[in-house]
Protein backbone atom coordinates (compact mmCIF):
# COMPACT_ATOMS: atom_id res chain seq x y z
CA UNK A 1 0.00 0.00 0.00
CA UNK A 2 2.15 2.82 -1.36
CA UNK A 3 0.17 4.65 -4.04
CA UNK A 4 -3.38 5.12 -2.81
CA UNK A 5 -6.52 6.55 -4.38
CA UNK A 6 -9.25 7.61 -1.97
CA UNK A 7 -12.54 7.74 -3.83
CA UNK A 8 -16.14 8.01 -2.76
CA UNK A 9 -19.68 7.60 -3.92
CA UNK A 10 -20.52 11.27 -3.35
CA UNK A 11 -19.55 14.60 -1.92
CA UNK A 12 -19.81 14.20 1.84
CA UNK A 13 -18.62 10.59 1.88
CA UNK A 14 -15.62 11.59 3.98
CA UNK A 15 -12.87 11.33 1.36
CA UNK A 16 -10.90 14.38 2.50
CA UNK A 17 -11.00 13.59 6.19
CA UNK A 18 -10.12 9.96 5.54
CA UNK A 19 -7.24 10.86 3.21
CA UNK A 20 -5.83 13.40 5.67
CA UNK A 21 -5.97 10.88 8.54
CA UNK A 22 -4.47 8.12 6.42
CA UNK A 23 -1.68 10.44 5.27
CA UNK A 24 -0.84 11.32 8.86
CA UNK A 25 -0.76 7.68 9.91
CA UNK A 26 1.37 6.53 6.95
CA UNK A 27 3.40 9.73 6.68
CA UNK A 28 2.50 9.98 2.97
CA UNK A 29 1.84 13.20 1.10
CA UNK A 30 -1.84 13.79 0.37
CA UNK A 31 -3.03 15.52 -2.79
CA UNK A 32 -6.58 16.81 -3.01
CA UNK A 33 -7.89 16.90 -6.58
CA UNK A 34 -10.07 19.92 -5.84
CA UNK A 35 -6.91 21.85 -4.98
CA UNK A 36 -5.37 20.89 -8.33
CA UNK A 37 -8.53 21.74 -10.28
CA UNK A 38 -9.62 25.07 -8.79
CA UNK A 39 -7.70 28.32 -8.87
CA UNK A 40 -8.69 31.24 -6.59
CA UNK A 41 -12.31 32.23 -6.94
CA UNK A 42 -13.40 28.75 -8.05
CA UNK A 43 -11.81 29.19 -11.49
CA UNK A 44 -11.36 25.82 -13.20
CA UNK A 45 -7.98 25.07 -14.78
CA UNK A 46 -7.65 23.72 -18.30
CA UNK A 47 -7.91 19.94 -18.56
CA UNK A 48 -4.28 19.65 -19.76
CA UNK A 49 -3.07 21.58 -16.70
CA UNK A 50 -5.20 19.43 -14.40
CA UNK A 51 -3.84 16.23 -15.96
CA UNK A 52 -0.23 17.46 -15.73
CA UNK A 53 -0.70 18.30 -12.06
CA UNK A 54 -1.94 14.76 -11.49
CA UNK A 55 1.04 13.28 -13.35
CA UNK A 56 3.32 15.24 -11.03
CA UNK A 57 1.35 14.17 -7.94
CA UNK A 58 1.70 10.50 -8.91
CA UNK A 59 5.40 10.59 -9.70
CA UNK A 60 6.59 9.62 -6.22
CA UNK A 61 6.78 6.19 -4.65
CA UNK A 62 4.35 6.89 -1.77
CA UNK A 63 1.28 9.09 -2.10
CA UNK A 64 -2.42 9.47 -1.45
CA UNK A 65 -4.72 11.21 -3.91
CA UNK A 66 -8.22 12.14 -2.79
CA UNK A 67 -11.13 12.72 -5.13
CA UNK A 68 -13.04 11.21 -8.01
CA UNK A 69 -12.90 13.38 -11.16
CA UNK A 70 -13.85 10.44 -13.35
CA UNK A 71 -12.90 12.08 -16.63
CA UNK A 72 -9.22 12.09 -15.65
CA UNK A 73 -9.09 8.97 -13.48
CA UNK A 74 -6.94 7.17 -16.06
CA UNK A 75 -4.09 9.59 -15.27
CA UNK A 76 -3.81 8.33 -11.70
CA UNK A 77 -5.31 4.84 -11.68
CA UNK A 78 -2.49 3.31 -13.70
CA UNK A 79 0.07 4.12 -10.97
CA UNK A 80 -2.15 3.33 -7.99
CA UNK A 81 -1.69 0.03 -6.18
CA UNK A 82 -4.48 0.56 -3.63
CA UNK A 83 -7.94 2.06 -3.81
CA UNK A 84 -10.03 2.94 -0.78
CA UNK A 85 -13.63 3.48 -1.78
CA UNK A 86 -16.01 5.13 0.69
CA UNK A 87 -19.65 4.31 0.05
CA UNK A 88 -21.71 5.84 2.81
CA UNK A 89 -25.51 6.24 2.68
CA UNK A 90 -26.98 9.18 0.80
CA UNK A 91 -28.56 10.70 3.91
CA UNK A 92 -25.19 10.82 5.65
CA UNK A 93 -23.47 12.36 2.62
CA UNK A 94 -26.14 15.06 2.42
CA UNK A 95 -25.91 15.76 6.14
CA UNK A 96 -22.13 16.15 5.90
CA UNK A 97 -22.36 18.47 2.89
CA UNK A 98 -24.80 20.71 4.78
CA UNK A 99 -22.69 20.57 7.94
CA UNK A 100 -19.56 21.46 5.96
CA UNK A 101 -21.35 24.44 4.40
CA UNK A 102 -22.27 25.77 7.83
CA UNK A 103 -18.89 25.04 9.42
CA UNK A 104 -16.88 26.71 6.66
CA UNK A 105 -19.23 29.63 5.95
CA UNK A 106 -17.18 32.30 4.14
CA UNK A 107 -14.04 30.21 4.66
CA UNK A 108 -12.00 27.94 2.45
CA UNK A 109 -11.68 24.31 3.51
CA UNK A 110 -8.08 23.11 3.95
CA UNK A 111 -8.32 20.71 1.00
CA UNK A 112 -9.37 23.43 -1.45
CA UNK A 113 -7.23 25.96 -3.24
CA UNK A 114 -6.88 29.52 -2.00
CA UNK A 115 -9.85 31.85 -2.09
CA UNK A 116 -12.48 29.18 -2.71
CA UNK A 117 -14.95 29.84 0.10
CA UNK A 118 -17.33 27.02 0.88
CA UNK A 119 -20.53 27.13 -1.12
CA UNK A 120 -23.58 25.00 -1.64
CA UNK A 121 -26.17 25.75 -4.24
CA UNK A 122 -29.38 24.00 -5.20
CA UNK A 123 -27.85 22.57 -8.41
CA UNK A 124 -25.06 20.83 -6.51
CA UNK A 125 -27.44 19.49 -3.88
CA UNK A 126 -29.79 18.22 -6.60
CA UNK A 127 -26.85 16.64 -8.43
CA UNK A 128 -25.88 14.66 -5.33
CA UNK A 129 -29.43 13.38 -4.85
CA UNK A 130 -30.27 12.58 -8.46
CA UNK A 131 -27.00 10.88 -9.41
CA UNK A 132 -26.18 8.99 -6.20
CA UNK A 133 -27.58 5.62 -7.30
CA UNK A 134 -26.01 5.75 -10.78
CA UNK A 135 -22.63 6.81 -9.39
CA UNK A 136 -22.81 4.05 -6.78
CA UNK A 137 -23.32 1.40 -9.46
CA UNK A 138 -20.59 2.87 -11.68
CA UNK A 139 -18.11 3.03 -8.80
CA UNK A 140 -18.87 -0.54 -7.74
CA UNK A 141 -18.12 -1.66 -11.31
CA UNK A 142 -14.89 0.33 -11.29
CA UNK A 143 -13.86 -1.25 -7.98
CA UNK A 144 -14.45 -4.74 -9.44
CA UNK A 145 -12.27 -3.82 -12.42
CA UNK A 146 -9.52 -2.57 -10.11
CA UNK A 147 -9.65 -5.82 -8.13
CA UNK A 148 -9.52 -7.83 -11.38
CA UNK A 149 -6.41 -5.83 -12.35
CA UNK A 150 -4.72 -6.92 -9.12
CA UNK A 151 -5.08 -3.69 -7.19
CA UNK A 152 -5.97 -3.82 -3.51
CA UNK A 153 -9.48 -2.47 -3.06
CA UNK A 154 -11.01 -1.58 0.28
CA UNK A 155 -14.76 -0.95 0.07
CA UNK A 156 -15.79 0.81 3.27
CA UNK A 157 -19.52 1.32 3.77
CA UNK A 158 -19.94 2.64 7.30
CA UNK A 159 -18.31 4.91 9.83
CA UNK A 160 -17.43 1.81 11.85
CA UNK A 161 -15.65 0.17 8.89
CA UNK A 162 -13.71 3.39 8.33
CA UNK A 163 -12.69 3.61 12.00
CA UNK A 164 -11.69 -0.07 12.06
CA UNK A 165 -9.66 0.27 8.86
CA UNK A 166 -7.69 3.21 10.26
CA UNK A 167 -7.32 1.57 13.67
CA UNK A 168 -5.98 -1.66 12.13
CA UNK A 169 -3.93 -0.02 9.41
CA UNK A 170 -0.84 -2.12 10.17
CA UNK A 171 -2.74 -5.20 8.98
CA UNK A 172 -3.23 -3.61 5.55
CA UNK A 173 0.28 -2.32 4.90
Amino acid sequence: MHRILVMGVSAGAGKSTFARTLGEKLNYPVTYLDRLFFEPGWKEVAEEVFEQRQVEATSGSNWIIEGNYSRTVSVREKRADTIVYLELPLYLCLYRVLKRRIRYHRQTRPELGKECPEKLDWEFFKYIVTTYRRRKLEMQGRMRRYADEGKRVFHLQSRRQIRDFLRNLNKHT
